[in-house]
């Protein structure tokens, strides 16, 4: 059994880092948000009413999409978690596999052809002042940072996870190996404590920690994004920028949710915590969309202070997306044993990516 005063260290210690890599974000924030002097042009101040605003329009397509959407991000995160009862697409089958990583393809292109997009838009518009905004890259730099934070929360949280479970009592008060592990504890086959049973599926404890730890970043990534991008649609009251983006919602919140969804059933929670994320996952875009239209008279896309806002968290949603979509999502599968044993899958697999990523790439050029 682990000393409980070594135990509590690693703990402090994981906090602390943590609340550091924050402080960090925090001073960064604050710091650029007072560094704002310069007065904006007055149309940045007032908005822009544009060739297409039309008021009744836009909240009558405001009404339909938050429905809309909420129906697509359902049937999307919830498909995966009833496949059980379809052998096919039970997850240690190959089309589980490739259906996986069309959604991760997915995933990677929301990062790199919407999130990032937008936010090298938001913090380099005219509106802004010219210093700091225009003369240091923000955008990459938060993104940078919020990958590695994603990696250190990623690590520090297994971490965590490994100390409590060992120090809940294991068998003969270590970690025994079994099955041809080596002596360092590498491998599947560790006599586990009763808090690390296997899934369902036979899943090795650690790996099924791991696959609870990816779901819960996951989800956090794509809610922050998909509250922002629902606060500008319903802020927004241009019909002709409202119409496509619905569509193009929709498409992205049903495979989004079917790669959320695979990660959930593999995570293989109790429905209590499943039913938790389907429902922050199903309902942050269409709240964006109702916060907009609450908020839509004292809210303008161009203001500096929505700009700022809105293209930090753009940027550090965009990096921790294309990190889950690289490392935890694609690398891990494509390096693992399934498809590293299985080179026909392997490039079938590949094929699904290009698709997902192709088709949320076409996405862009509309919304």
């Amino acid at each position: 059994m682990q000393n409980p005063t070594h135990l509590h260290k690693n703990k402090t210690m994981a906090s602390t880092t943590i609340t550091l890599t924050f402080s960090f974000f925090l001073i960064i924030i604050s710091t650029t948000l007072t560094s704002v002097s310069a007065q904006p042009p007055s149309e940045c101040q007032t908005g822009m009413a544009g060739e297409c605003y039309d008021k009744a329009e836009s909240l009558k397509l405001k009404l339909i999409a938050i429905p809309t959407i909420l129906i697509a991000s359902m049937i999307g995160v919830c498909l995966p978690l009833f496949t059980r009862s379809v052998p096919a697409l039970h997850p240690d089958r190959a089309l589980f596999a490739i259906v996986k990583a069309f959604s991760s393809g997915v995933i990677l292109a929301t990062g790199y052809m919407h999130v990032l997009p937008d936010s090298f838009d938001n913090l380099s518009s005219p509106c802004l002042a010219e210093k700091p905004w225009h003369t240091f890259p923000f955008t990459g730099f938060v993104a940078m940072l919020s990958a590695v934070a994603t990696l250190m929360v990623d690590s520090l949280a297994m971490s965590f996870y490994r100390r409590v479970s060992g120090s809940a009592g294991v068998v003969d008060h270590e970690m025994t190996p079994a099955h041809g592990v080596d002596e360092h504890g590498h491998g599947h086959g560790l006599a586990m404590s009763a808090v690390e049973v296997a899934g369902k599926d036979g899943v090795d404890a650690d790996v099924l920690r791991r696959y609870r730890v990816i779901a819960q970043v996951l989800e956090l990534g794509i809610v922050v994004h998909s509250v922002v991008i629902g606060l500008s649609t319903g802020a927004s009251m241009n019909p002709c920028t409202i119409r496509p983006l619905v569509a193009a919602l929709c498409f992205h919140q049903l495979f989004e949710g079917m790669g959320l969804g695979g990660c959930i059933l593999q995570a293989e929670y109790r429905t209590k915590m499943k039913a938790i994320l389907v429902f922050f996952f199903s309902t942050t875009t269409p709240f964006g969309i109702a916060l907009g239209l609450g908020l839509s008279k004292v809210y303008s896309d161009n203001s500096p202070t929505a700009l700022i806002v809105v293209g930090l968290l753009n940027a550090s949603s965009a990096g921790l997306l294309n990190y889950m979509a690289l490392v935890d999502l694609l690398a891990a599968d494509f390096m693992g044993p399934k498809l590293q044993s299985n080179v026909k899958l392997q490039l079938w697999a590949y094929v699904a990516v290009l698709l997902g990523a192709g088709g949320m790439s076409l996405m862009a050029k509309w919304a």
